[in-house]
């Protein structure tokens, strides 16, 4: 833009971090490890396929909680020279993972359930429904312990999912066994798992839907485009908005980088501090980098976004 003065604004608060789910990430751990112990030794003694293969399952499980619990861990490293803006995404990555690993575990819990159909098998037996209910406890407790943190961060959202869809499928081999001791019809087993998976799905195919978006850099959803462009170019002096660009860098944070060409420079020194207040209390944006343009407010040939 010939002739234009271009100055830079920068704003951004620090209150909008993730909570720390340390404790509940090693607790769930720890749990579900010993549950897998248990289902081995029982399933040992019990000559029980069906609880050697669940332990496999819950060990699965355990990866999915490392794997949140990692990406939460390296989200919270600081910056350096080399990664500005540290490695918050690793948040974004770690719920990707997730969500891909549920989608392997429910395409195993869909497979044997069809092969139960095509060859039915005997009722679970007493040993296999009391393992599954401490199932129901252990996965349904370490679900609680995430349950403040799914709707605000992805990566929390994928270790509850993990555990709630680990304490349904429990729960469906037990009301399953006695229902079929009650009917003695067999397909109840599988054919509950069937619609145990495919609701576990819909929560899964949103999950892994949001992070690709977001690793992607696409806008959060929550976040209007329009708005915050008709909001930025309602305020005092600014005569148009362009490059706007609005990115997550975290599963909990958002950025916003922004041209504004204000003919008569900022209204006052407050101007930038009070834009960076009205982004994030509007629109829960938690840093943002403004460049304002004083010069030719029809700014030919500028990106409109």
């Amino acid at each position: 833009m010939s002739g234009a003065h271009h100055h830079h604004g920068h704003g951004h608060h620090h209150d909008h971090h993730p909570a720390d789910f340390g404790r509940a990430f090693a607790i769930g751990i720890t749990l579900n490890l010993i549950f897998v112990a248990v289902e081995v030794v029982y399933g040992l003694k019990a000559n029980s396929t069906a609880l050697l293969s669940d332990a496999g399952h819950n060990l699965s499980d355990v990866l999915g909680l490392a794997i949140a619990w990692g990406g939460a861990k390296l989200a919270a490293r600081p910056p350096t020279k080399r990664y500005t803006w540290g490695l918050r995404s690793s948040s974004i990555l770690a719920a990707m993972a997730n969500g891909l690993l549920l989608m392997v575990a429910l395409g195993a819990i869909a497979l044997e359930a069809v092969q139960r159909i095509a060859d039915p098998q005997p009722v679970a037996g007493p040993t296999m429904m009391a393992v599954a209910a401490v199932g129901i406890g252990i996965n349904g407790v370490t679900a609680l312990l995430f349950a403040r943190g799914r709707k605000g961060d992805i990566n929390i959202q994928g270790a509850f999912l993990h555990m709630v869809g680990d304490a349904a499928v429990s729960a469906a081999v037990v009301v399953a066994g006695l229902l079929i001791l009650w009917t003695g019809v067999s397909l109840i087993d599988p054919v509950l798992s069937l619609i145990i998976a495919a609701l576990i799905f819909w929560q899964t195919y949103g999950l892994l839907s949001r992070s690709v978006a977001m690793s992607l850099g696409a806008v959060p959803e929550g976040i209007d485009y329009d708005a915050v462009a008709d909001a930025l170019a309602a305020q005092p002096g600014v005569a148009r908005v362009h490059d706007l660009h609005i990115w997550p860098s975290s599963t909990t944070e958002t950025v916003l980088t922004a041209h504004l060409v204000m003919p008569d420079g900022p209204p006052g020194d407050g101007f930038l501090s009070a834009l960076g207040e009205m982004l994030h209390d509007r629109f829960d944006i938690d840093h943002m980098t403004v460049q304002i343009e004083q010069g030719d407010a029809d700014c030919h040939g500028c990106e409109t976004g």
